[in-house]
């Protein structure tokens, strides 16, 4: 049964910020993913921000990216096996400890790097023209997260008492 148009509006209500917030990742996620494919980008568009930071690091632990990424150790080690299967990314023991595997960025890597880089630049354009659109959603994302860095919302909801 389809949902009422009532209830679409209820789920847009500002108390479901969180899906709301999804429901964007996700719509750019899927827009991108062709953009990509045209720019011959193999990278999982999700994991870009992945690469970028083990190629700052030049070798990396999934903890250690996790911690670049403030993403959680999970999260990382999911993403990790598709850029290993594309040839993105190469894993080995850590020779301090056996326990640790390390990452390192291969050519191909580097090369997805240089495509995306090419890629941010234009996308850049294009959602500098949305935000003219619709107002600077980065921004605002970048504050609100900032903000509730700051004071959580577990702080907020006392203050509604």
């Amino acid at each position: 049964m389809p949902a009422s148009p009532d209830m679409a509006s209820d789920l847009d209500d500002v108390a479901f910020l969180g899906r709301l917030s999804e429901a964007l990742s996700t719509t750019i996620e899927d827009q991108t993913r062709p953009l990509f494919d045209a720019a011959g980008i193999v990278v999982p568009v999700k994991s870009c921000s992945l690469l970028t930071a083990l190629a700052k690091a030049g070798e990396a632990s999934a903890a250690d990216l996790a911690r670049a990424l403030g993403q959680s150790h999970q999260l990382v080690v999911q993403k990790c096996p598709a850029l290993l299967r594309l040839g993105l990314i190469t894993q080995q023991a850590d020779p301090g400890d056996a326990r640790r595997k390390l990452f390192r960025i291969t050519d191909e890597g580097q090369d997805q790097l240089a495509r995306i880089a090419a890629y941010s630049e234009r996308i850049g354009g294009v959602y500098r023209t949305l935000f003219e659109e619709v107002g600077d959603v980065h921004g605002a994302i970048l504050r609100t997260l900032a903000a509730l860095e700051e004071r959580p919302l577990r702080d907020r909801i006392e203050d509604q008492n």
